[in-house]
């Protein structure tokens, strides 16, 4: 999917049709993944975006730092474009002011259709232990379970803690280790001690599964939105 650029509401020309124009096909584009039960990446691609027109709308400081500058002339002894920053409260200002008031609104009614389609599916999400876990659960495996079938992939995750604005949060890496086929003798307590036998580096790791009925796209929705609770759910 072709996204926007970071400031797409005042590069080039700007013209409220034409923004106008350049926004809908993007949420045309946008709500068609969504409608094939798609969320990402274009559900974080369509937050971004929204985020950085309510910053821009908000803070005069990102406004001077990320608004084009016109050139107005070259220096050619220090081979340097001088730039005039248009930031005057003018015709072209209110333009933009109306840009950005429309498109905000357009894009927070395409954000609620996304969240609304993630808290569904998170709610459909079954997280459940495999085995004893261990008091460290910053690392280990969990398998994943869509749909009916027997199916079941595995992958290895590492938890982080980052600060970001005097708060902390978790970040999850996965890696994809396999495909398994569950039956009788192949429970999720085998695959289990399987990895354990072949992968040494994890003697004792948590291990979880992660299951759902919904036959939705592994990579574009299934995975993200588990490896989100799984942060969560850990957390707890």
């Amino acid at each position: 999917m072709k996204s926007l650029s970071e400031t797409w509401f005042a590069d080039g020309y700007i013209d409220f049709e034409l923004k106008k124009y350049t926004l809908l096909a993007y949420l045309q584009e946008v709500n068609r993944y969504f409608n094939e039960n798609k969320l990402y990446p274009q559900l974080s691609d369509l937050i971004f975006h929204y985020n950085n027109l309510v910053a821009f709308r908000e803070n005069k400081k990102f406004l001077q730092e990320h608004f084009p500058k016109r050139l107005t002339g070259i220096q050619m002894e220090k081979l340097q474009l001088l730039y005039e920053q248009i930031v005057e409260d003018d015709d072209m200002m209110k333009e933009l002011e109306s840009i950005i008031h429309y498109s905000a609104g357009k894009m927070k009614s395409t954000i609620t259709n996304g969240t609304e389609l993630y808290e569904f599916i998170e709610d459909k999400l079954r997280i459940s232990p495999i085995g004893i876990i261990p008091i460290e659960t910053n690392e280990g495996y969990f398998f994943l379970n869509g749909g009916t079938g027997k199916n079941t992939r595995v992958y290895q995750y590492r938890l982080s803690i980052f600060e970001k604005h005097d708060e902390k949060y978790r970040s999850i890496r996965t890696e994809f280790i396999a495909d398994w086929q569950r039956s009788i003798g192949n429970t999720y307590e085998h695959i289990k001690s399987e990895l354990i036998r072949h992968k040494k580096e994890l003697p004792n790791p948590a291990v979880y599964s992660i299951e759902t009925n919904l036959s939705y796209p592994i990579e574009e929705t299934l995975l993200p939105v588990a490896k989100r609770s799984l942060v969560r759910y850990i957390s707890r």
